[in-house]
């Protein structure tokens, strides 16, 4: 059955979740501001959950119209064709935001679209109420300048919660981010990765996951999988295709340090839960004693930075330490995100390349530097 879906992600991911999902078979796929639209079948569907990256969910749109009244937004909703996805005994909550529309009241919006999918299911399944006992279909909706978007979520916790994590340290860096990061960077399966302050190993993980190309949302389940309206099998099919993408006898290997030994402790438990020992080496040490093991590397790192962990003077004074350990020299990349306008000049040199990112809400700029 054909689909139309809409993945949310990060500002500035846009293109990375594009060219994924292109690459997994998706059709029509079109970025927009925060959010790719694309098409597919059931199977894309699982695959994407189960293989993306970049994207924060995989979302079926159900439709989209305008409405500047609670009527408009209630008719909408009631045209749509929710009874192909719901059914008598599933549960449908609703949730979602609003965002410079007439319509700003989110707990009204929520109960009139709840509302109006009761009233369609009531004539389609020819039933008086509803249990909400079985399959969870949670319906989304947003309305940002008056155009109503409303989705069924199949994915449950957010793509970004791979599983790996069991705590976090101080201000981390989200998943999505952190392998966008290294796809930014061409981050590669016989590349050697560092990250000098690696906090609890999120961009050590993520290069290990891409260089390897080990699918991320393997080790974990999915709302839709119990759909009774979708093959179970597909889910499992797609699981053995992914591990025979997975790619064998790699010369990646990431080298970890930070100067607090409780996040290298905490990276050590990630590492373990992820099943990437062999490929990750993690040790306490200060920035100021970065020493390579090799030739060549790709280093990226998250520093600490005012709005996030340090006051602005002190961040400014590991950037500084930054420009002098990072050597300029041939075989290298060094890749930073940070809130700061002024890293460049702290480092020392200017970037090769930069772009515009969001870690959290905070607007970031990722450097690039390469020789």
């Amino acid at each position: 059955m054909e689909l139309s879906f809409l993945s949310p992600c990060l500002l500035g991911l846009e293109s990375a979740v594009a060219f994924e999902l292109k690459e997994m078979g998706a059709r029509d796929v079109n970025a927009e501001n925060g959010r790719v639209l694309f098409k597919g079948d059931e199977r894309i569907m699982a695959r994407a959950n189960i293989a993306s990256r970049f994207s924060e969910r995989i979302l079926i749109l159900v439709g989209t119209f305008r409405a500047r009244s609670f009527e408009e937004l209630f008719e909408g909703a009631k045209a749509l064709p929710w009874e192909n996805f719901i059914g008598k005994n599933d549960a449908f909550p609703v949730k979602g935001y609003c965002l410079n529309s007439k319509l700003f009241a989110v707990s009204s919006c929520q109960s009139i679209i709840k509302k109006a999918v009761v009233e369609r299911l009531k004539a389609k399944h020819k039933v008086p109420w509803f249990s909400e006992t079985g399959a969870l279909y949670q319906i989304r909706f947003s309305i940002m300048k008056d155009i109503v978007t409303l989705t069924i979520d199949t994915t449950g916790a957010s793509l970004h919660k791979r599983g790996y994590r069991p705590i976090s340290t101080p201000a981390p860096i989200k998943e999505t981010l952190a392998a966008a990061l290294c796809r930014f960077a061409k981050l590669r399966h016989y590349h050697t990765l560092y990250d000098p302050m690696c906090g609890s190993g999120t961009i050590l993980i993520e290069g290990a996951l891409l260089a390897n190309n080990i699918p991320p949302g393997l080790n974990r389940e999915f709302t839709s999988m119990s759909w009774k309206n979708f093959d179970s099998k597909i889910w499992q099919e797609e699981k053995e295709r992914a591990l025979d993408l997975v790619k064998k006898d790699t010369d990646f290997l990431a080298y970890g340090s930070d100067i607090d030994p409780e996040a290298i402790e905490i990276a050590r438990q990630s590492v373990k839960r992820a099943g990437l020992e062999r490929f990750i080496n993690l040790k306490v040490a200060d920035i100021k004693d970065f020493k390579p093991e090799t030739e060549k590397g790709t280093l990226i790192t998250n520093p600490p930075y005012g709005e996030r962990l340090l006051d602005i003077e002190k961040a400014k004074e590991i950037y500084k330490v930054m420009g002098r350990v990072f050597e300029q020299k041939q075989g290298w990349s060094y890749n930073i995100i940070t809130s700061d306008e002024d890293f460049p000049e702290c480092f020392g040199r200017k970037p090769n390349k930069n772009r515009k990112l969001y870690n959290g809400m905070i607007q970031c700029r990722y450097y690039m530097y390469y020789k």
